[in-house]
C-alpha cells in the first residue's frame, strides 16, 4: 500500500478530496444514512492510497492516530464507498477483497500473478473498443466492468525455471 503523496499537487488532491466528500455525503443522504467523522476518515485514507489495498491494510493506517475507527467500520464504509462509486473492489483472493480508489482515476485492467501476488495495471484500447462493440451489438448499456487476468508473471516463471520458488522482490 503506497501513499499518494508525490503524484498529485496538494491543491489538486484537496479539490478531489472535497469533491469526493461531497459525492459521498450526497450518496449517504439519498440512502438515509449518516455521514460520520469515521466514515470521512476512511474515505480520506482510501483516496490517499496509490494502488490496491484491503480493509486490514486501511485499518492499520489508523493505528496510533484514530482509535475510534474500528475494523468493522472500515469494512462497512468500504462497502458504502463502493456503492457510491468512489472505490472499486478489484480483486478477491482466497482471504480478502482488495480495493482501489476510482474517483478521479482513469480506468484500467489488471494482470494478477497467482505465485507472488503482484498486480500489473494496464490499458489496452483494443480491449475497450471490443467491449463497446459487444455492448452496442447487444443493445447493452455498460455501467462498469472489471477485468483481471490471473496467471504467472515473467519473474516467477523465470525463478521457477532456475529452480527457485518464492518472492522475487
Amino acid at each position: 500500500m503506497n501513499r499518494n503523496s508525490n503524484k498529485t499537487p496538494l491543491a489538486d488532491h484537496q479539490a478531489a478530496l472535497d469533491s469526493a466528500l461531497w459525492t459521498f455525503q450526497g450518496y449517504l443522504r439519498r440512502e438515509g444514512l449518516r455521514f460520520t467523522e469515521q466514515r470521512a476518515a476512511v474515505l480520506q485514507e482510501a483516496l490517499s492510497v496509490e494502488g490496491h489495498f484491503d480493509a486490514e491494510q486501511l485499518h492499520d493506517a489508523f493505528r496510533g492516530r484514530r482509535a475510534d475507527v474500528s475494523l468493522a467500520t472500515v469494512y462497512r464504509t468500504l462497502g458504502l464507498l463502493r456503492d457510491a462509486g468512489l472505490v472499486k473492489q478489484v480483486l478477491q483472493d482466497d482471504e480478502r477483497a482488495h480495493y482501489e480508489a476510482v474517483y478521479g482515476h482513469a480506468h484500467h485492467d489488471h494482470l494478477i500473478c497467482i505465485e507472488c501476488g503482484r498486480v500489473t495495471e494496464f490499458v489496452d484500447e483494443r480491449i475497450e473498443e471490443l467491449q463497446r462493440s459487444v455492448c452496442r451489438r447487444h443493445g447493452f448499456q455498460a455501467l462498469d466492468h472489471r477485468m483481471g487476468i490471473r496467471g504467472i508473471c515473467r519473474q516467477c516463471r523465470e525463478a521457477k525455471a532456475r529452480g527457485w520458488q518464492g518472492s522475487h522482490d
